[in-house]
């Protein structure tokens, strides 16, 4: 048996994320997928127990469907009440013990969800324990707009998931929905970051130059020392009291010598999405060190790959590289320096590369089917895809929590 578990952000209208959907599924055998709630309830409890929780999470709460089984197996128990939202559908709303079970989770102070609400007496029987209706918008009809409406008669939020293309946002927008879900949501800005004047920058030098496989410091040194802005706020943070140092760094060569490599290029892109405000569009950028981490970790296990580790860090980190600069993948490619396995990989989904960067998005969009084929066409064991991809949400959790830190926070712990 093995399971595969992806989180995908439930986000408001401003980007900001109320939670992780936990989307899972068992496999019995690699010839044939077949459901079993009983070996689904385990599969959950073994990896949510296996790796911490609240690591994965971030701290944000989790949404999870159960079904009777799941519920009779008390797999809730789990999460504490203010860590999880249990979603339920029609197979447990039409079973009487499972219901049963509902009503005791809600009064033990658990958050209910109910996935695809219809117009039938049995939904709305169970409403009144009910915080959160959440609706299909896989497909777009007439019906969509009662069913928001009935949900907020009844002052429930409104969650549209499935919002997978413009349409199913703006709509989800038009009917004011409380949250939205899907993959549109997900790289969609909240607000313009960049136009194309800012392709000239140092950043996109500055992150061909740190993810080389062999990076040159020199090199770093000088890109970094002819932008007075990278310049200051690099000697601001290695100066600022997360590092304590006896004596300050006073040139960028003694800045990059404290905060190494793997730091450097972790700030360097979050400084270069940072608004007027101090603001960045969280999640996406929080995705892209995601797809890097988790593309440049499958590399090592993938068969007659061409590029280096570093390269493949540069797929996924570049996949949403477009989107941040509001201009075509292409138009943003041809600004910078990178190989042709890369550029084919991000622009066509062509060749090896481009299969690794599909596995990234099949197991992101919880399309399993073509994740096993991708990453059979690889030679990537099954069994070391969700452990991978665990490490790396936990990582990349621990990263951006460091690296967004305010001063104040920082000299506090400093303090401490």
């Amino acid at each position: 048996m093995r399971a595969y578990i992806v989180r995908q952000p439930i986000l408001d209208e401003n980007q900001d994320v109320l939670g992780y959907e936990i989307l899972y599924q068992e496999k019995i055998d690699d010839s044939e997928d077949k459901k079993s709630d009983v070996v689904a309830a385990s599969a959950i409890e073994n990896f949510l127990v296996q790796f911490d929780s609240d690591r994965f999470l971030d701290g944000k709460m989790a949404f999870i469907t159960f079904t009777p089984n799941l519920l009779l197996k008390n797999i809730p128990k789990i999460f504490s009440p203010h860590k999880l939202v249990i979603q339920i559908g029609d197979d447990t709303i039409i079973n009487p013990a499972a219901q049963n079970l509902v009503y005791e989770y809600k009064k033990k102070g658990y958050s209910i969800a109910v996935n695809g609400f219809e117009f039938a007496l049995r939904y709305f029987s169970i409403l009144d324990v009910v915080d959160i209706i959440k609706v299909n918008f896989s497909e777009l009809n007439d019906s969509l707009s009662n069913i928001v409406n009935i949900g907020k008669s009844f002052n429930k939020d409104i969650i549209a998931y499935n919002v997978n293309d413009e349409e199913a946002y703006k709509l989800a927008l038009k009917l004011k929905c409380s949250f939205m879900q899907g993959s549109y949501v997900a790289e969609k800005l909240p607000t313009t970051i960049h136009k194309m004047n800012h392709m000239q920058s140092n950043f996109f030098r500055l992150m061909v130059a740190v993810t080389k496989e062999e990076p040159n410091v020199d090199e770093i040194e000088e890109i970094i020392s002819r932008d007075i802005a990278l310049t200051f706020s690099l000697l601001k943070l290695v100066n600022s009291a997360y590092f304590a140092l006896r004596h300050q760094a006073k040139s960028v060569k003694q800045a990059l010598v404290i905060l190494g490599l793997g730091q450097l290029k972790q700030w360097i892109y979050l400084l270069s999405f940072k608004q007027d405000d101090g603001s960045m569009p969280t999640e996406i950028i929080r995705m892209s060190f995601l797809r890097a981490n988790f593309c440049a970790e499958l590399l090592q296990y993938a068969s007659n790959m061409n590029i280096s580790k570093s390269e493949a860090y540069l797929i996924g980190m570049f996949s949403t590289l477009g989107i941040l600069m509001e201009v075509s993948i292409e138009e943003a490619l041809s600004e910078i320096s990178v190989s042709d396995e890369i550029k084919f990989a991000l622009t066509k989904q062509e060749g090896r590369c481009g299969i690794l960067y599909k596995l990234i998005l099949a197991y992101e969009k919880a399309d399993w089917k073509n994740m096993k084929t991708y990453a059979e066409q690889l030679d990537i064991p099954m069994n070391i895809i969700t452990q991978k991809y665990f490490e790396c949400v936990e990582y990349v959790n621990l990263i951006w929590n460091d690296l967004t830190r305010t001063s104040e926070e920082i000299e506090a712990e400093a303090n401490d």
